[in-house]
């Protein structure tokens, strides 16, 4: 039976920044538009939260009794390792899609925004048939896409539009930066399991790109964050540039990258993309507040 700190490590806390960073950014253009809500930001902490740690979990569970996780570098697989039985992962994973449900359901009543019930339902497909079903979208390489739209487009944009009302183009330019953020977290770690992913038949949209193209994407991602964040001040305050304040975490990233970087050499990769777009999310948020 897995332990506490086996279900914690599970649940790939590297990976939190992408849930917590669209909240802090939204929030920030919230805040600039004088508009920002507690609640309905908690409450949306809490769902980007437990959509991220039930797709880990869902992940887990479904690359698990594939038999597409026995060989691999990185955070504890439970179902891969046979410290968890699947069955127990597998409800891990859905207890967090309801816990993001019921949030989900309090910002609506909230809100009054019943159409977003369709996109929380959408979230959640999302987070489960990106590795589960019979044709998992992480299979096809679409992986990066879905990341983008939810953790960047979705939950930036839905963050602004539950406590403002509406949306801004730097709501969007700020959801670039973050999805793109995100993004390079799923190539990062999908360039480190590239080798092992191709020989068990997984295409990840590594497998496709192949070793250099997925390398020059990285490099890409975190260019097009850069863009993101110069055009939310150019839009709403100079004091947006703090967002630029990433950098101090990604050169270093990318170096390791584009130098040909390979497995365990990529956790700490991973690590630092991490911080990276926490700080791209902080960053924003105190420039917003700053120059309201």
């Amino acid at each position: 039976m897995a332990t506490s700190t086996q279900w914690v490590e599970g649940a790939r806390p590297r990976t939190l920044p992408a849930a917590i960073s669209p909240v802090v950014a939204g929030s920030g253009i919230a805040a600039h538009a004088g508009g920002f809500a507690f609640w309905p930001a908690l409450l949306c902490l809490v769902v980007a939260l437990a959509l991220q740690v039930g797709v880990n979990y869902a992940n887990d569970y479904s690359d698990g009794v594939r038999g597409t996780d026995t060989d691999r570098v990185g955070p504890m697989r439970l179902v891969g390792s046979g410290v968890a039985r699947p069955e127990q992962v597998k409800a891990a994973a859905f207890g967090c899609f309801g816990v993001a449900a019921l949030a989900g359901l309090g910002l609506v009543l909230i809100t009054q925004l019943w159409w977003l019930l369709l996109v929380g339902a959408a979230a959640i497909a999302a987070a489960w048939f990106y590795t589960g079903g019979k044709r998992p979208y992480g299979y096809l390489g679409l992986g990066e896409l879905f990341v983008f739209v939810f953790f960047g487009l979705v939950a930036v944009g839905g963050t602004v539009l539950v406590q403002v009302g509406h949306t801004t183009p730097a709501t969007w330019a700020a959801a670039v930066t973050i999805g793109a953020l995100a993004c390079a977290i799923l190539v990062a770690n999908n360039l480190r399991d590239l080798r092992g992913d191709a020989a068990v038949g997984k295409r990840t949209l590594a497998t496709r790109l192949g070793d250099r193209g997925t390398r020059w994407f990285f490099a890409a991602l975190v260019l097009l964050a850069v863009v993101g964040v110069l055009l939310v001040a150019a839009w709403t305050t100079p004091w947006a540039l703090l967002g630029l304040a990433m950098l101090a975490f990604l050169v270093t990233p990318v170096r390791e990258v584009l130098a040909g970087g390979t497995g365990r050499a990529l956790i700490g990769v991973l690590k630092q993309i991490g911080i990276g777009e926490l700080a791209a999310a902080v960053g924003l948020a105190v420039g917003l507040v700053i120059g309201r």
